[in-house]
């Protein structure tokens, strides 16, 4: 078993006072405070040497990437979140806007992505390696701002992994297609084994808690140092509720990551 930690000091949105409204969805270099050339090789050395030299204990960086605006976006900011947790979100939608299930990104959440990869596309300029994995959610939009993400960029499969969804029950939004739809739709993906055909953890009279999120957030965290011990670099793409659920595992405050926003974060896994 490990116990996890973020570490700070890397990354502008690594401070306690880090506003993502003035630092940005996409800052500069990730929000990477070293801004000399030789930034990606300093740190990828530091992250070696930690791992060289500190027994019992892991170093990695993971990069959270937030899905762009999706229709359900849209329906919260029509509405104001109140009446859209109260009311709206447990429809499929509202006859201008459809929602529910599991809706897709819009133009502008295509367009967020389209701006994290010309991002990605500057820092591997910048000697920035690229991710030894990428996971992300099953969820249509999240699909969707990976594959616009790493276009040009990696040749990786990414893996959809069951717990990095969103936090589920009550909104249309956050219930999942089958895994023949991720399958057929996302051939460049590969699903993982044992994620089953229907969803069987959305209910439509509860909402999960925060507290369950932050379990399932531990599940991947778990694997990405389990699993892929000699991965350096790990690339999520996920949601605001469960990033927050990493976040919470990593004993670090809420950050309220705006849509298709990158979220870098050094993490130190302890075996206990």
């Amino acid at each position: 078993m490990f116990s996890y930690q973020a570490l700070p000091g890397y990354f502008a949105q690594d401070k306690p006072q880090a506003n993502p409204g003035v630092i940005g969805a996409v800052p500069a270099r990730f929000g990477l405070l070293d801004a000399s050339d030789a930034r990606w090789t300093d740190l990828i050395a530091e992250l070696r040497d930690l791992n060289a030299k500190t027994e019992n204990a892991y170093y990695k960086l993971v990069l959270f990437g937030r899905h762009g605006q999706g229709y359900h976006n849209v329906a919260e900011e029509k509405y104001g979140t109140q009446a859209w947790d109260d009311y709206w979100a447990k429809l499929d939608g509202d006859g201008e806007l459809t929602w529910g299930p599991d809706p897709e990104l819009t133009a502008v959440g295509k367009e967020q992505a389209a701006s994290v990869n010309e991002a990605w596309k500057a820092e591997v300029h910048a000697h920035m390696p690229l991710p030894d994995r990428l996971y992300c959610s099953p969820m249509t939009r999240a699909l969707q701002t990976n594959a616009i993400t790493f276009v040009d960029v990696s040749r990786a499969r990414p893996v959809i992994l069951e717990n990095c969804r969103e936090e589920y029950g009550e909104h249309a939004c956050d219930k999942r297609r089958t895994r023949t739809y991720l399958r057929d739709t996302f051939p460049h993906f590969d699903v993982e084994a044992g994620l089953a055909e229907e969803d069987e953890l959305w209910d439509a009279a509860a909402r999960e808690t925060a507290e369950h999120a932050s379990a399932r957030a531990r599940t991947v965290l778990d694997r990405i140092f389990r699993d892929d011990a000699e991965a350096l670099f790990v690339s999520v793409t996920a949601h605001g509720g469960i990033i927050n659920g990493f976040l919470r595992a990593l004993g670090r405050p809420k950050y309220p990551l705006p849509t298709g926003g990158v979220l870098p974060v050094v993490v130190k896994a302890t075996v206990v």
